[in-house]
């Protein structure tokens, strides 16, 4: 059994692998899953690439896990949950990788049960719903004012996400445990705070991309369907990106259960079954 760093030379190997999968996208898009920050690693039997999996790295302390595919020849034999372990170990070893973790869908049990066997603790859940339109949650309140001074932003985060040591839904499909690590200067100069009348909450707008264009609405607080003007400043913000973007967009809020319980009957949010992270520190 060999245990390997994958190169472009083995798409080949990967899409010769019967996965049961029709039109892979990891096969799609395997050039970019090989370099950048982004790893993948294949695990092999008499030297038949036999379970592929990998990470994306960010903030360089972050590794989230997924891409783990294996050849329905040798399924149950436990190779993939070897591969994974592996994979751990390469992080925290030869990476500078603080939080190795996995996002998985509530409904998939055999991802869950695979990052159980791996040592990855189940933890936070969050739906992740979009919508086209937020008019039912707008009252009539005051746009907030926009925050542009960086000591400022700091602060903010510092107050919540850091010192209530909260989970950062720092893209989106990508929360992890907040820290220092994730907010560097360069992404609260492009990432837009906008605080209430009364400086006692904010909220973090800012655009991402996963298939649809999204505008991600990022609220440290319980109350996110109750603020007076919350919503009026998330429809200001995605109203100035309908001009800009040529593409569909989106708005998406990560929710807890508790949030979504909350929800009017008649709210316009679309979610798949929810994430649950797991996660290791080092």
């Amino acid at each position: 059994m060999e245990f390997r760093e994958l190169t472009q030379n083995d798409k080949q190997l990967f899409a010769s692998m019967d996965t049961g999968i029709d039109d892979d996208y990891v096969l799609h898009i395997y050039d970019y899953l090989v370099q950048g920050e982004n790893r993948l690693f294949g695990l092999f039997v008499e030297n038949k690439l036999v379970s592929l999996g990998g990470f994306s790295i960010f903030a360089n302390e972050y590794a989230m896990l997924g891409r783990l595919r294996s050849d329905r020849s040798i399924r149950g034999k436990n190779y993939a949950t070897t591969l994974m372990k592996q994979i751990i170990e390469e992080a925290f070893t030869s990476l500078n990788i603080q939080w190795v973790g996995g996002n998985t869908q509530e409904e998939n049990i055999p991802a869950r049960r695979v990052l159980k066997k791996i040592g990855l603790e189940e933890g936070f859940k969050l739906y992740n719903a979009t919508t086209t339109d937020i008019s039912f949650l707008q009252n009539g309140a005051n746009v907030w004012k926009e925050v542009s001074l960086l000591q400022e932003k700091k602060k903010w985060l510092e107050q919540s996400y850091l010192k209530e040591q909260l989970i950062f839904p720092y893209e989106c499909y990508y929360p992890f445990p907040a820290s220092e690590a994730l907010f560097t200067e360069e992404d609260l100069q492009a990432w837009s705070f906008f605080e209430n009348e009364d400086q006692s909450k904010f909220v973090i707008l800012k655009n991402d991309r996963k298939g649809y264009q999204y505008v991600h609405v990022l609220y440290p607080y319980d109350n996110v369907f109750s603020e007076p003007g919350l919503w009026e400043t998330v429809d200001y913000y995605y109203a100035r990106q309908l001009q800009e973007q040529e593409n569909e967009t989106r708005v998406w809020v990560d929710l807890t259960e508790e949030q979504v319980a909350q929800l009017v009957p008649e709210h316009t949010f679309e979610w798949p079954s929810p994430w649950i992270l797991h996660g290791k520190r080092r």
